[in-house]
């Protein structure tokens, strides 16, 4: 039976070929973790959003 040979040993091909093989595909998902802003900091686009939906007093 052959004994493995151990990774610092290997040449850099073969270790690099040995990582890629260990890390996994996301497949276009962002491995960023995702976190829902604050509804108190003030962001312009919700105000301008909340001000065209809003009704626009008649005269």
């Amino acid at each position: 039976m052959k004994q493995p040979v151990p990774l610092n040993k290997q040449s850099k091909r073969a270790q690099r070929a040995y990582h890629a093989a260990q890390r996994g595909v996301w497949h276009g998902l962002s491995p960023v973790t995702r976190v829902r802003p604050s509804r108190k900091v003030y962001d312009r686009n919700r105000a301008k959003r909340t001000a065209r939906l809003s009704p626009v007093p008649e005269a």
